[in-house]
């Protein structure tokens, strides 16, 4: 591709190596996100070769990498887009910049613009619904957390009052909504035990569902330390036998696309521009007498945006 040389840095003012690169975040309704770098150091306009490059975390073989194309886009500019229609798989991806036969170079953040994010409803439709938010690493660094979920239960407002959480969801990727909501439940399960579930039926409204779960019948299985009880929306014709195997497992065979449609799926919140809620949303935890002491619950987000309930010792 031929670049017009007039929209490129000039050496004059391309920054030292050592300058951290920084690249702009806007994020668009349908979910797809633009990355702007400006003062980009390129290789010539005539042997055009520069990439945003994501890579999957932990993924030591880079078998898991995207490149994106970097063009022009004003003075001293370039920029690489990520399309909604692009799902990446789930997980956390680190941002490198490569030009030529240079060695890709990790970017820092420069400024966001999400709010496209806030509240986000996604269309109609039966592919896995594909989240992707950008944000700053500890070592300050740019990455994405991305989902990848089908069917999806996003949650919504959650209420505790009177011993009881009340929260509020919408189901997404199903073909029939209301069908799939008839007669499901809202499981916990017991994350050391997994055979151990309490489950209450939902309320619905077309896509939307509601359900109040006692937190006594969570507490009367507590024998000490912490217990974490993880929250599902399951169907009335849910498969026994899948019921009974380990959460993650069931997970992962929902995801894919060719497979009958999930009986289970993993309430969670990710339909908004927070990266990580377990520290911004915070619910007031609830102190109970069981047989064997005082426990405090309480409802929370977990590192993935999940909703899960623990229980501990007062």
């Amino acid at each position: 591709m031929t670049t017009p040389s007039a929209q490129l840095p000039t050496p004059a003012s391309r920054p030292e190596a050592s300058a951290p690169l920084r690249a702009d975040s806007v994020a668009d309704s349908a979910g797809g996100l633009t990355f702007d770098i400006v003062d980009l150091a390129l290789p010539d306009p005539a042997d055009w070769n520069a990439a945003l490059v994501l890579r999957l975390r932990g993924d030591a073989a880079g078998a898991d990498e995207v490149r994106l194309p970097l063009s022009p886009a004003g003075e001293r500019r370039v920029r690489a887009v990520l399309p909604s229609t692009v799902a990446l798989p789930e997980g956390r991806w680190d941002v490198y910049v490569a030009v030529g036969d240079e060695r890709p170079r990790r970017l820092a953040p420069g400024l966001n613009d999400l709010r496209s994010l806030v509240d986000r409803r996604p269309g109609p439709s039966l592919s896995p619904l594909a989240v992707c938010i950008p944000y700053t690493t500890k070592h300050g660094n740019l990455s994405l957390r991305s989902w990848l979920r089908a069917p999806h239960a996003e949650a919504g407002e959650l209420r505790v009052a009177d011993g009881t959480l009340t929260g509020r969801g919408r189901l997404y990727r199903v073909e029939r909504p209301v069908a799939w909501l008839s007669g499901a439940v809202v499981r916990a399960r017991l994350r050391r035990d997994p055979s151990v579930a309490h489950e209450v039926p939902v309320t619905a409204d077309c896509a939307d569902f509601d359900f109040s779960l006692a937190y006594a019948d969570l507490a009367a299985h507590w024998d000490g330390g912490q217990d974490v009880w993880d929250l599902w929306l399951a169907r009335a014709d849910e498969d026994e036998e899948a019921d009974g195997r380990a959460a993650a497992e069931v997970a992962a065979e929902a995801a894919p696309a060719d497979r009958q449609p999930a009986t289970r799926v993993r309430i969670a919140r990710i339909l908004d521009d927070v990266v990580d809620k377990k520290p911004v949303f915070a619910y007031p935890a609830l102190s109970l007498s069981t047989d064997r002491g005082t426990v405090r619950v309480t409802p929370y987000y977990t590192a993935d945006n999940d909703l899960s309930v623990r229980v501990e010792g007062a």
